[in-house]
This record gives structure tokens, C-alpha cells and sequence, in this order.
């Protein structure tokens, strides 16, 4: 087997790994999740879809061949740090705190010069993600600072 197919393999494993952990989870009552997204779905949902995009990403490798890519001098090291900072950020602010947070702080480490761009990014994502999963799945989010104020 070749190198190339070595990450596909490991995230292909991953994804049948988390989808078997998400199958093992009860369903919850209609009582108390109602019309919502039982939580075991959105795993599953999520890993399939990543399951496809690996299939995809195979086939490119097979088809094209890449060059081995340099490695980047500090944007790495710099997103996993960010990463931390999210976690942290998490759980001891809000969710929507970090997120914004670490969208601002990544696109301004990837490049992006204009700061009005990387703040606008960085508060319309959070505002649609809280929009989508509060509205539309009916899914509320941990308590935070900004959670406690929206739930009361």
C-alpha cells in the first residue's frame, strides 16, 4: 500500500469507529427530545459525510498523484494552539465566545489582511451555526455567558 493512502485509511477507521460508538447510544424519548435530531444522528451523520469526502480524496490520490507539500513554517503549530484556546475558551466562557474568538484569530494567522473580513466571518458563522441548531434542530447549546443571557 502506498503512503498516500495511509491518512484516508486511519480517518476512514475513525469515522467506522465513531459511528459504531453513535450506534451503541439509546435513542432518547420522543418526550423529551421532540421533533428533534435524536444524538446519536448527527454523529453518524457528520462521519458518513466525511466517509464520502475520503472516498473522493482516494480516488483524486489514485487518479493524481501529489507532490509532497513543504511544510508550513508556523501556520500549524498555530491553528493547533488556537484549538487549545477553543477548549478553554469553551469551558470556562461560552461556546460562541471561543468560536468567534478562533475564527478571527485563525484568519488572521492564515493571511487574511483585512480585518473587517476576518471579524465579519467571525461573527456571521456563529450567528448561522446558532441559528441552524437552536432553530431549525430544536437543539440548545451548554450553558455559557451569552447562553445563560439568550436562555434566561
Amino acid at each position: 500500500m502506498k503512503n498516500i493512502y495511509l491518512v484516508p485509511l486511519i480517518l476512514s477507521i475513525f469515522s467506522l469507529s465513531v459511528i459504531a460508538i453513535a450506534l451503541q447510544l439509546d435513542t432518547s424519548p420522543e418526550m423529551i427530545v421532540g421533533d428533534s435530531m435524536q444524538a446519536r444522528s448527527f454523529p453518524i451523520f457528520l462521519m458518513i459525510l466525511k466517509l464520502i469526502l475520503i472516498g473522493i480524496l482516494s480516488f483524486q490520490f489514485y487518479k493524481n498523484n501529489p507532490k509532497p507539500v513543504a511544510l508550513e513554517k508556523y501556520h500549524t503549530w498555530g491553528s493547533m494552539f488556537l484549538f487549545l484556546l477553543f477548549y478553554l475558551l469553551t469551558v470556562y466562557t461560552d461556546m460562541f465566545i471561543g468560536i468567534f474568538v478562533v475564527i478571527f484569530l485563525m484568519s488572521i494567522l492564515w493571511g487574511e489582511r483585512r480585518i473587517w473580513v476576518a471579524f465579519l466571518t467571525a461573527t456571521i458563522t456563529p450567528g448561522f451555526v446558532f441559528l441552524l441548531f437552536d432553530y431549525v434542530l430544536k437543539i440548545r447549546f451548554p450553558r455559557g455567558i451569552l447562553m445563560n443571557l439568550y436562555y434566561g
